[in-house]
């Protein structure tokens, strides 16, 4: 029997694993709130200078106090091209002739500014408190707000790196329990920040217990559950991250206050590191790691809560051993990062996967984290580039299985693309128009995300699987670690980063249409059997093209 069998032996897709995959499934609808959560936390509100009131430069000193506040912004603040006070200049001294409607002021552009010395006043009307009107992260130093966000991916990056290490050595149980409790200490930990710098450590911390979290949780779940079942649980995983924006929507309306509402999203991970004591470990990585005996007493418990208990004694160390010989010398052999390009197949096509890996995370947090450009209720917005998840995850998953597997990741990708370049063409006043092209983007972006977690794992053979899974792990996050930073690059060319946002899936869609059909084929064990794989397809696609040409030698001899 291999490992699959023995599961099914102690009751397959029973009680254990229906409760072992709802505790892993309820952290999950937090994890959004996590990963989107600047976009309410960093919220940047109207804003411009302080006025500044020079006493010895007003005509009456009486005056200033019967003015409306409209008036002394006037005297005190220049105007935009769209008739607002600038966000970030006042005038040097009070310009009272501006309040004369019948006065003509020729040269507004020569009276002489300066910056925002005294601090700015923020309009709290729809958040009462963000880090950006806490810190002051507008004018001179608005670019710290993306860089934030992409410290907290880098956070993530590390995370994965790190954990991933210490999982395949301590084990996924000891770890995940530990990842819950830094999310839960860091989380709470930034809701404290004294300082901005203070913030940016604790988000680092929290992202890369985010890593941590989802690497180990799915491979808990994957493990203790049986291949047939594994589709249905890593797309319920999907729906409840889905959902989970919903909550963070409807979190960050009721609490306008972004320390109050860092901490209400960071608590619950204190509640769910003390129930994950209750997890299992692996039962698989036990055996690998050369501790049957614990393996067995694990698999008992699982008879037993799956009211399986006379399968289960009848398991020992020497049966455990003796069926998982494969996985044990699969575990052993070593494999490299440099088997990931020593052959032509399989470098062709990790180059191409981490291209889509690297395009679709890029694109996807260029989307999801600009809710504010849209000129929409960011409220709103939030709730509806989480429900278009739904369909354009369902709609993947029948193109995935009935159409093909590279049909659907190159589709989903050109699509996003052309999506988000559209959208530069489109006037700002078209905001309807403007949500509905990056809403589809974003579903686009989705969609490529829910295919390609199943095309790698179709397309690397088992004994590179985890090696290539953390290679395309690895673009992806530094997808998501730049994507913030481009945004910085409207400050020189407003509409470039869209060019960039959408530029980049395009090519990486065409990219995909090089990678090999994997729809109703068996997972490859080797490289070998990758390599050869390709050149018997080749062969046969040669035949196909070659045979209209051939001649017919029924028709000769007639």
């Amino acid at each position: 029997m291999s490992f699959a069998e023995l599961l099914d032996h102690v009751g397959g897709m029973g009680r254990f694993q229906i409760i072992y995959v709802i505790l892993l499934a309820i952290p999950v609808f937090m994890m959004a709130s996590h990963n989107l959560l600047q976009n309410f936390t960093a919220a940047t509100s109207e804003h411009h200078c302080h006025v500044h009131i020079n006493i010895s430069n007003t005509p009456d000193t009486n005056l200033t106090g019967k003015l409306a506040a409209k008036d002394l912004l006037r005297v005190s603040i220049p105007m935009d091209s769209k008739l607002q006070p600038e966000k970030c200049h006042r005038f040097v001294t009070m310009q009272w002739q501006l309040l004369d409607s019948n006065a003509t002021i020729t040269n507004l552009t020569k009276l002489e500014t300066e910056p925002c010395a005294d601090g700015w006043v923020y309009d709290k009307s729809i958040f009462t408190s963000t880090i950006i009107t806490e810190w002051d992260l507008v004018c001179d130093f608005r670019q710290l707000k993306q860089m934030a966000q992409s410290i907290y991916m880098a956070g993530i990056l590390v995370g994965g790196i790190i954990f991933g290490g210490l999982s395949d050595r301590f084990g996924r149980r000891t770890i995940l329990i530990w990842c819950y409790f830094q999310m839960a200490v860091t989380g709470t930990c930034t809701a404290f920040s004294p300082s901005f710098t203070a913030y940016c450590i604790f988000r680092f911390l929290t992202g890369m217990a985010f890593s941590g979290i989802v690497m180990n949780g799915v491979s808990l779940s994957v493990e203790w559950t049986p291949t047939r079942t594994r589709a249905i649980v890593g797309t319920t995983y999907g729906y409840c991250y889905t959902t989970g924006q919903f909550i963070l929507a409807g979190m960050a309306y009721a609490i306008p206050n972004w320390r109050w509402l860092q901490l209400v999203v960071s608590l619950p991970f204190f509640i769910i590191f003390i129930y994950s004591w209750w997890f299992a470990e692996s039962a698989r990585w036990l055996v690998i790691a050369g501790r049957p005996d614990e393996a067995v007493k694990q698999l008992q418990r699982v008879a037993r809560i799956n009211r399986k208990k006379e399968e289960g004694d009848k398991l020992n160390s020497e049966v455990l051993r003796s069926n998982m010989q494969k996985e044990i010398a699969s575990a052993k052999s070593s494999y490299t990062f440099i088997d990931l390009v020593r052959t032509p197949v399989v470098r062709q096509i990790s180059f191409c996967l981490s291209f889509v890996w690297f395009s679709t995370s890029f694109a996807y947090y260029g989307l999801a984290m600009d809710l504010q450009n849209f000129g929409v209720n960011i409220f709103l917005i939030q709730l509806i580039f989480g429900a278009v998840d739904f369909p354009a995850k369902f709609i993947s998953v029948l193109t995935i299985s009935f159409v093909g597997r590279r049909f659907t990741q190159a589709l989903a990708l050109i699509l996003a693309g052309l999506s988000i370049l559209a959208n530069i063409f489109v006037p700002q006043d078209l905001k309807t128009l403007r949500t509905v092209l990056a809403v589809f983007g974003k579903g686009c972006l989705a969609a490529s995300f829910n295919c390609v977690y199943l095309y790698t794992s179709e397309l690397y053979p088992t004994v590179i699987r985890q090696t290539g899974m953390g290679l395309t792990n690895t673009m992806s996050r530094l997808g998501s670690i730049i994507a913030p930073l481009v945004k910085m690059l409207e400050e020189y060319i407003p509409f470039l980063p869209l060019i960039i946002y959408g530029a980049a899936p395009i090519i990486s869609g065409v990219a995909a249409t090089f990678l090999p059909e994997t729809l109703n084929v068996p997972l490859p064990e080797t490289i070998e059997e990758v390599e050869t794989r390709h050149l018997r397809d080749e062969e046969q696609q040669m035949k196909i093209l070659l045979k209209p040409t051939m001649p017919d030698p029924a028709k000769e001899a007639s």
